[in-house]
């Protein structure tokens, strides 16, 4: 193994959900799901830098931009302890992340960050993991984190979000999100979904057909979310940042992202962003990004 610190970083990019749907809830007590993930130019700045024994073994972890609560709960620290014990490697670590993906908003925000961690690990790890063994860390940390570990910016996940398809970027279109100052628990939101349906009416998959994939207005109506329903009805100001979006000129389709609270407009292609955010009304604020067309890369810094 490898005695010398290392280091590395990686821009961690958003996500959201063009399209959501809940199934079944397995016996364990996860629900299966099937979604379509997009990721975003919207990032967190990531970078890890690794430490040897002889340096003490140390793991810290420093976030700027967002208070997201202690170490042992924050997603990128806890990929990188396991990461470490499944390894045996790196003894000790020091992460640094730069937040500019807001928390709680269903995003992705912390399961970016975690995959961002995973991918540098693996870059840098003398003996590389495989790819299996790395999805495998990934979702032993949440479902978002195994298609964020990924370097795929369009991607069909089903089961607990293990099963994934990646799929080439649609084309690059703008993007305007309704942020809330809260966000849904995503327990919260399972929750509540689960109390509106019966043992008889259970989900079933759908077909979806690939040549959707292709272009945003195929796309557009297999786009849902079965968690707005019982978000809104408790959170009347996400469903009004829906409707708002949704009749405002320019925009292609509209959505919750994941549990909520942010909601999410793809633009027709040349619609400027600030012409569509502007007139948002509180308590919601609004950030402009866009669809992304690649991953960043890893880059080591200190080799």
């Amino acid at each position: 193994m490898s005695a010398r610190p290392r280091s590395a970083r990686v821009t961690a990019q958003a996500k959201v959900n063009l399209f959501l749907h809940i199934l079944a809830r397995e016996k364990s007590g996860y629900h299966q799901i099937e979604t379509a993930f997009c990721r975003l130019a919207l990032a967190d700045d990531v970078v890890v830098h690794t430490q040897p024994a002889r340096m003490g073994g140390i793991r810290t972890i420093d976030c700027r931009g967002a208070d997201v609560g202690p170490a042992g709960r924050n997603l990128a620290f806890r990929a990188a302890v396991a990461y470490a014990d499944a390894r045996g490697w790196p003894a000790g670590f020091r992460i640094e992340i730069e937040k500019r993906i807001p928390v709680g908003g269903g995003l992705g925000g912390g399961s970016a960050d975690a995959g961002a961690v995973l991918r540098v690990l693996a870059t840098l790890d003398p003996k590389p993991p495989t790819r299996d063994e790395v999805l495998a860390l990934a979702l032993s940390l949440g479902a978002d984190v195994p298609f964020l570990t990924l370097r795929s910016p369009l991607a069909l996940a089903w089961g607990r979000g293990e099963r994934i398809l990646p799929l080439p970027p649609l084309p690059e279109r703008p993007v305007v999100l309704a942020t809330m100052p809260f966000g849904v628990p995503t327990a919260d939101a399972y929750s509540w979904l689960a109390a509106t349906r019966s043992s008889s009416s259970q989900p079933i998959p759908r077909v979806l057909p690939l040549n959707a994939f292709r272009a945003w207005d195929a796309l557009a109506p297999l786009a849902s979310n079965d968690f707005e329903k019982v978000v809104t009805e408790r959170h009347p100001e996400i469903g009004a940042a829906i409707g708002f979006l949704s009749s405002t000129k320019g925009v292609e389709f509209t959505r919750m992202s994941g549990s909520g609270a942010t909601v999410f407009a793809v633009l027709a292609d040349g619609t400027a962003p600030w012409s569509v955010a502007k007139d948002l009304g509180a308590p919601a604020t609004a950030l402009t990004t866009a669809t992304a067309l690649r991953v960043a890369p890893v880059q080591i810094i200190d080799d």
